[in-house]
């Protein structure tokens, strides 16, 4: 697994300088999601997360990454999914948001792609349900297949 990490960092370092149309795919229980690169500081494998009093089930906690206090969110528990164990491809995406940094727990990184702006549309309404505050859009870039595209937001946070 360490292996998909690190071929996701390494295209991520390459192509900070040109992020616009390049996105990291991962998976939350087994459904495909993509997030702008722009934001996206590194990937680091699951470690121990230290519990906070009294913050929402979604907020794991904190990490702390070379010295930097992290707070954790599970991303599968913020979208309403069942929560699961953490395994070995279970990893968690360092975003910068509003100049502070978040750790967002996935599944499973994928990759890092080109998704141009013309194959994502605008999230559908579904009423005041919440999950347009971070869904961005919906883009077709894989067989055709629809797939959320995120916004990270501090809305996602919170």
């Amino acid at each position: 697994m360490e292996n998909k990490i690190e071929q996701a960092v390494s295209v991520l370092e390459e192509n900070k300088e040109n992020s616009e149309l390049k996105w990291l795919t991962f998976f939350l229980d087994k459904q495909l999601f993509g997030v702008s690169i722009t934001n996206v500081e590194q990937i680091v494998s699951m470690q121990p997360v230290t519990e906070v009093p009294e913050y929402p089930l979604f907020a794991k906690g904190i990490i702390n990454l070379r010295g930097a206090i992290i707070p954790v969110i599970d991303l599968r528990v913020r979208m309403g999914k069942a929560e699961m164990q953490y395994t070995d491809h279970t990893c968690i995406i360092i975003n910068r948001v509003d100049n502070e940094q978040m750790g967002f727990i996935v599944d499973e990184v994928d990759a890092v792609i080109d998704i141009p702006g013309e194959v994502i549309s605008s999230p559908p309404k579904m009423g005041d349900d919440g999950v347009n505050r971070y869904c961005a859009g919906v883009g077709r870039w894989f067989k055709g297949k629809n797939r959320p595209v995120l916004e990270c937001c501090k809305s996602i946070a919170g």
